[in-house]
């Protein structure tokens, strides 16, 4: 049995140091989706209630095309690391950090795929069609 006093106890077991950089980046994405998300309503909003031709050739143009994707992956990475902070407080072990591994994979998945989706959407509106065979 070691005695220990509680100095050396919590030695190697303070801060992180990543509880600043996380702090910091969900204020600077915060900051960012508050003027994406009202562009992204005023936008989604123009093109709602279209038929398909109509909102196809909407996002074909850049500037609502662009508000959607910017608000999607903003969103989506202020998502993941909100989450993770979440998970890393209540959520412990191996079942925390498969849980984290999860949220990330989604998020990302949530991302790429709304990405493909727009970009398809916005060539398809200008006459070009993507053919992928999986």
């Amino acid at each position: 049995m070691r005695y220990l006093t509680d100095r050396k106890r919590a030695v190697g077991m303070g801060a992180s140091k990543t509880g600043t950089e996380h702090h910091w980046f969900m204020q600077v994405t915060s900051f960012a989706l508050l003027p994406l998300v009202v562009l992204f309503v005023f936008t989604f909003g123009c093109a709602l209630g279209g038929t398909y031709e109509e909102v196809v050739a909407y996002y074909s143009r850049p500037f609502p095309a662009i508000i959607a994707l910017l608000t999607l992956w903003v969103g989506m990475m202020h998502f993941k690391s909100g989450a993770q902070m979440a998970i890393e407080d209540y959520v412990h072990g191996l079942k925390g950090r498969l849980t984290i591994i999860a949220v990330t994979c989604l998020s990302y998945a949530v991302a790429a795929t709304g990405t493909y989706a727009l970009i398809k959407l916005a060539l398809s509106g200008a006459g070009v069609m993507i053919e992928i065979d999986v």
